[in-house]
């Protein structure tokens, strides 16, 4: 009874989860200059300038010359919605917090090891792949289903207001109406399959794309989505 009773009183619960979220990497802090370029973006795929959260990284800037607040209402007044700030020192991060911005600390980057010439390995027993998952039926509204490791094979449909996620590729043997996000972490490589394109939202690795922007002519076709040159293209498959 009394456990019945503590979930009625429940107002929320907390869940992790992995939304799609855009990243500007600013490389200037002149709030004069990022309203220029934001300007000529905004003519160019005003579908994107609809009110999507962004986190300004400033990891690239001279912090003494950083002024969020501009910065931000710069950002506003062209749709965009600033909701947290990456990099920076702790005078930055207590100039996000004070205008109710999240914090993030700077982007971890994996050195690259030299090459050198190096004597042939021995054979070795060959590394099993990365493990994936197959799911069979349609993904209803409101379901989440991913794979951490590998693919995802989606035998069936994803409705709108579904979301499939993948460390890999993703494919879908069906129509395609929900987001479907492919190389969740990082892996450029990654791309998306599906058999009747009609997403309500495309990703890999971090680059999106929504139904808005897509080319009419390809919905409802057979398609593949790939990363080129941090632009999604997207193929029809015949």
């Amino acid at each position: 009874m009394s456990l019945k009773m503590d979930r009625a009183s429940m107002a929320f619960t907390f869940k992790g989860g992995m939304l799609p979220m855009t990243v500007m990497e600013l490389t200037s802090a002149d709030p004069e200059r990022i309203r220029d370029q934001l300007a000529g973006k905004l003519s160019q795929s005003p579908a994107f300038f609809q009110h999507t959260p962004v986190v300004l990284s400033v990891e690239k800037l001279d912090e003494p010359h950083l002024s969020l607040e501009r910065i931000c209402a710069v950002c506003r007044a062209h749709k965009l919605l600033p909701v947290a700030v990456r990099g920076g020192s702790d005078p930055v991060k207590q100039s996000a917090w004070a205008l109710g911005l999240g914090w993030f600390p700077p982007q971890e980057l994996r050195p690259r090891p030299l090459e050198s010439v190096a004597p042939e390995p021995e054979p070795s027993a060959p590394e099993a792949a990365p493990t994936g998952r197959i799911y069979r039926g349609t993904v209803r509204s409101g379901q989440q289903v991913s794979a951490q490791e590998g693919d995802l094979v989606v035998i069936g449909a994803v409705n709108a207001g579904a979301e499939v996620l993948a460390a890999g590729n993703i494919h879908v043997y069906g129509a395609l109406r929900g987001r479907a996000l492919a190389g969740i972490h990082g892996d450029r490589e990654a791309a998306i399959f599906c058999r009747e394109l009609h997403a309500e939202l495309l990703s890999v690795a971090g680059n999106y794309k929504r139904l808005e922007d897509i080319d009419p002519r390809l919905l409802g076709s057979t398609v593949q989505v790939s990363l080129s040159e941090d632009q999604l293209a997207i193929a029809a498959l015949t």
